[in-house]
């Protein structure tokens, strides 16, 4: 009998793997032919299927078998699992896509481009040799699915930050804030301990909000200089592909530029209270590799 184990496939699906077998189905209904063609079908019958359980059991008390069957189950399982994740990956990466502005698409569409642009430079397309191609296989897609991950991202945070500080104004708080200063004053001179406690609350959480806003506006000034800076890098990378024609130096500088993102990478994760990003893609989706034809016909 099988042993139990954490990957064991279970009784069943040994028997129908060794049951299924090719060469035991072929034997088995060329046997249940005969069978029922012969003067005593009656008889020969119950002895094949005494003759096929022997089989099933013997072959399902062979470890080899019952290894290959586990191995095949789990094999098949981790594909499975694999699939799964891709499609919930592409339908978060389309999420994200899906719900930038028309200004923001175009400009995502347009870098997405120039880093498929870099790849071709790099893979041989502006003449290098067959065998360089190798060689640059490294810059297929995770350093740039990195830096295109981050500047969707930044674009996202972007645009969070804007609907937010056109809620408001910070003309608009600073005025909040010093008329609830004035009644607290006024309460104060009239020694009104009631009012005193609620208005000096208030003046909190005027505070509060109007530094909030300005820090949003500091947040923003700092996303729209980090994509410029990102846009302006695919740019350079790429020119430097043209003119250097090294696939090499071309795959090792986009990975240096990758790994010079982490700040970014850390500020925007501080800004996901605002922008919703906490529910979204944690890690770089393959950005280049996605099909995404139909959300990107809206930014051409």
């Amino acid at each position: 009998m099988p042993s139990a184990n954490t990957h064991s496939a279970g009784l069943m699906q040994y028997l129908k793997h060794g049951f299924l077998y090719r060469w035991n189905l072929l034997l088995f209904f060329g046997g249940a032919g005969l069978a029922l063609l012969s003067p005593w079908p009656d008889a020969m019958i119950p002895i094949l299927a005494g003759l096929e359980l022997a089989y099933l059991t013997s072959l399902v008390a062979m470890p080899r078998f019952r290894q290959g069957v586990d191995a095949k189950v789990l094999s098949g399982a981790r594909a499975r699992v694999s699939a799964s994740g891709s499609a919930t990956t592409q339908d978060s990466l389309q999420r994200m896509v899906e719900g930038l502005p028309v200004a923001a698409l175009k400009r995502f569409v347009s870098l997405r481009q120039r880093c498929a642009e870099m790849r071709a430079i790099a893979t041989g397309v502006r003449g290098q040799a067959a065998s360089s191609s190798d060689s640059a296989e490294s810059i297929r897609t995770p350093a740039l699915d990195r830096l295109l991950f981050l500047f969707l991202k930044l674009l996202i945070s972007q645009n969070g930050l804007e609907r937010f500080l056109r809620s408001t104004s910070e003309a608009e708080l600073s005025l909040r804030v010093g008329d609830v200063k004035e009644r607290l004053s006024a309460a104060q001179a009239t020694q009104e301990e009631r009012l005193v406690r609620s208005l000096a609350d208030s003046l909190a959480d005027a505070d509060l909000r109007l530094e909030n806003y300005r820090k949003s506006m500091r947040d923003a000034e700092f996303v729209a200089v980090e994509l410029d800076r990102i846009e302006t890098k695919i740019h350079a990378l790429t020119e430097m592909g043209v003119s250097r024609q090294d696939p090499d130096a071309l795959s090792h500088q986009v990975s240096a530029a990758a790994e010079s993102m982490q700040q970014t990478e850390l500020a925007v994760d501080e800004l996901r209270h605002l922008t919703g990003l906490a529910d979204h893609l944690q890690e770089p989706p393959a950005i280049l590799e996605a099909d995404l034809s139909k959300l990107l016909i809206r930014g051409r």
